[in-house]
């Protein structure tokens, strides 16, 4: 559907951990580095103790060298020139032969767009990561634009092939089959991107034309909204610390300092700066917002869908009901992190929580002190019990220029990270990070480089048109990766900062499991509000936003009584790829299911995980889970996974009180973690065959 590939090709990776949507496609053509990196696959894992290349900290990079990408600017322009040309060229060749339409004229169509596709992308990841870098640059603004305009008038141009293709009855699709066998590796992509939107599809070039200009809208909207969070919503301006010293209050600042600083005064400072400044931003911000639900269920609606939340739950192949279910069990079992909420403040001898201790480290290592370097090697140790072509694609990503890495504000570098892929050249993808050596970045940076695996491994093993996946299957690799990282550092580290780790990712848990789930939630009724009012102040979606706020969060953290403006800093409600969040918890608890398995039989799941990763979007979501996993998503998968977080707060306390001694060598031996009773919960998601 166009739709689908339109967020393809002009809205890369925009995320914490962010990757694009894509195409919904299917079929799969195993090549190149991905059918070397499966060969002889069991014996690689058999032998678990082999020696694999250790990184050497001396070619580990930091910036992005882009320059395999356009060695100017200049060329950049001349390529965006190029491929205006191109793009009238195609309509040139295919309208008339599109109006008799043959088998060989479909693949030749298939070809063309695909190389076209394949140019724009390296042109957007171009523009898109330059201006990450300084949101304020006014070239790679500029670039940005033209290019998301390019692909408008592409698909203007060439929208007679949607509106003929999505028309066709079977019979019609058996002929065009009948006449062209090299059609056959397509057919899943051609279900996928137009036989199966026939409900939900433009009846002619007029319409097509006008949803393309929505799009482009909204894409331009969301441009717009980095652009405020980084340079107003996120700078919050300057505090005096107890010290005396004037600290100036930004994304990454603030992060920082509310996880080191063991002054509550500071902490309060800090939060208390942001949260009033947040409030003072809301209006503006509450007034880009209304404008992009209006234009985001108006392009919807132009598809027969309800609203673009019913859109999003199509082309993600699942349903409200599973969504809502999953929900309930959030919500009801929220009390699941009281324990965890008492022990993190007598750990921190508080008479009370406030929200200004939730994200503080614990332990002596409070600080900034894990260098980029030290956290790299743990992650590369926790790859140890995983398929060597881990090791391999990971050693490229951190040695070959790939990753940005320190924070700028300053200069313009937006908050938060996300990976940018690069199918079309088979490359590892661009990642995005603001390290500052605390706990969370080292997560984030795992997370980060789970999602580098996965696409690296996808673009290596099949056609680029089936190149991509739903959103929580795109997050499945990165929320695994981060199970893989604190299991490493459990079993592997002095019970001091295993507990530290240990602590810091169970509040992850509850991120993942209670505020995602709600930033949906927001945006879901943020839209109903919208339609119904046809704009909203800052002042509603406050109160909005505290309200769903209080049906998830703890009942034992002293929460502030005004209504927060949480919500006006946080990417992905400006996405034009809305409700993503949610993704992140679906992920999370398939991540979990598959820990599960990867414990019980690592020879097993490996071979499982490598053919997953690297089908794409060859078949179907559900169908890649249960073939590979036996798993489905259902409100069962959920509660197992809240069992898991019971399980794993029963462990940090016995862990913390240093049960089990003097038999104690690591956390893992002391309690059995990931093997014997830890992992004896029945995941009831997991089918029998």
């Amino acid at each position: 559907m166009r739709q689908t590939s339109t967020k393809k090709l002009i809205a890369p990776g925009i995320r914490k951990g962010l990757i694009i949507f894509g195409i919904l496609l299917f079929f799969i053509v195993f090549s190149g580095f991905a059918a070397s990196a499966k060969a002889d696959n069991s014996s690689e894992t058999e032998n678990a103790d082999q020696i694999l290349e250790e990184l050497n900290s001396g070619e580990v990079t930091t910036e992005w060298n882009d320059a395999y990408l356009f060695s100017s600017r200049e060329d950049a322009l001349k390529e965006l020139e190029s491929l205006k040309k191109r793009s009238e060229e195609i309509n040139e060749t295919f309208r008339p032969e599109f109006e008799e339409l043959s088998g060989p004229v479909l693949l030749d169509y298939l070809e063309a767009k695909k190389e076209f596709s394949k140019s724009i992308e390296v042109l957007v990841v171009y523009a898109y990561t330059q201006l990450s870098k300084n949101v304020n640059d006014p070239f790679f603004a500029s670039l940005l634009a033209d290019t998301q305009d390019t692909y408008t008038e592409y698909w203007k141009a060439n929208s007679f092939t949607t509106v003929k293709l999505t028309s066709l009855n079977q019979e019609e699709w058996d002929r065009l089959f009948s006449e062209e066998p090299g059609l056959e590796m397509y057919r899943p992509y051609l279900e996928a991107t137009y036989m199966r939107f026939a409900d939900h599809r433009v009846m002619n070039e007029s319409q097509a034309i006008y949803c393309a200009d929505l799009d482009n809208q909204r894409m331009k909207l969301e441009t717009e909204a980095m652009s405020q969070i980084t340079n107003n919503v996120t700078m919050a301006g300057n505090i005096t610390l107890e010290n005396g010293e004037e600290f100036s209050v930004n994304s990454q600042s603030y992060a920082t300092l509310l996880s080191t600083d063991t002054s509550q005064e500071n902490r309060k400072r800090c939060y208390e700066k942001r949260y009033y400044h947040l409030i003072n931003q809301s209006d503006s911000m509450a007034s880009l917002y209304s404008e992009k639900s209006r234009l985001d269920d108006l392009a919807a609606k132009e598809l027969n869908y309800t609203d673009y939340y019913d859109y999003t739950l199509y082309v993600s192949y699942l349903n409200s009901s599973q969504i809502d279910d999953m929900n309930a069990v959030f919500k009801e079992r929220k009390n699941v992190f009281e324990p965890y909420n008492e022990f993190r403040k007598n750990k921190l001898g508080l008479e009370a929580l406030k929200p200004y201790d939730l994200m503080l480290q614990l332990g002596d290592k409070s600080g900034g002190n894990y260098t980029y370097v030290d956290s790299l090697k743990e992650i590369q140790k926790s790859y140890s019990g995983m398929d060597p072509c881990f090791n391999e694609i990971f050693l490229m990503m951190v040695t070959g220029n790939f990753i940005d890495v320190y924070p700028d504000p300053e200069n313009g570098k937006r908050p938060g990270g996300y990976t940018c892929e690069l199918y079309s050249l088979k490359v590892p993808p661009l990642i995005f990070i603001n390290y500052n050596g605390i706990i969370s970045d080292q997560k984030m940076l795992t997370h980060e480089l789970g999602h580098g695996v996965s696409i690296y491994l996808m673009s290596n093993s099949v056609d680029y048109l089936y190149c991509s996946g739903t959103l929580y299957e795109l997050e499945i690799p990165s929320t695994f990766n981060e199970e893989l990282f604190v299991d490493h550092i459990i079993e592997n580290s002095d019970r001091e900062t295993a507990v530290t780790v240990l602590s810091q990712h169970i509040g992850e848990y509850q991120n993942y499991f209670t505020r995602q789930p709600m930033i949906t939630e927001f945006e879901y009724k943020a839209h109903q509000m919208c339609a119904e009012n046809g704009t909203v102040s800052g002042e509603d979606l406050n109160a909005l936003w505290t309200d769903l706020f209080k049906e998830y969060r703890s009942d034992s953290v002293e929460y502030y009584d005004e209504n927060s403006a949480e919500w006006a800093y946080i990417n992905h409600i400006y996405l034009a790829n809305n409700y993503y969040t949610f993704n992140y918890a679906v992920s999370k608890a398939i991540s979990l299911a598959l820990f599960k398995q990867y414990k019980e039989d690592p020879e097993t799941f490996n071979e499982n995980y490598i053919a997953y990763l690297s089908a794409g979007s060859t078949m179907t979501p559900e169908e890649k889970l249960k073939k590979y996993f036996g798993i489905e998503i259902n409100r069962q998968l959920f509660e197992d996974a809240m069992d898991v977080v019971e399980l794993r707060i029963q462990q940090l306390e016995e862990l913390d009180s240093g049960e089990n001694e003097p038999e104690y060598e690591s956390a893992a031996e002391s309690l059995n973690v990931y093997s014997g009773s830890f992992w004896s919960l029945p995941l009831s998601s997991q089918l029998e065959d």
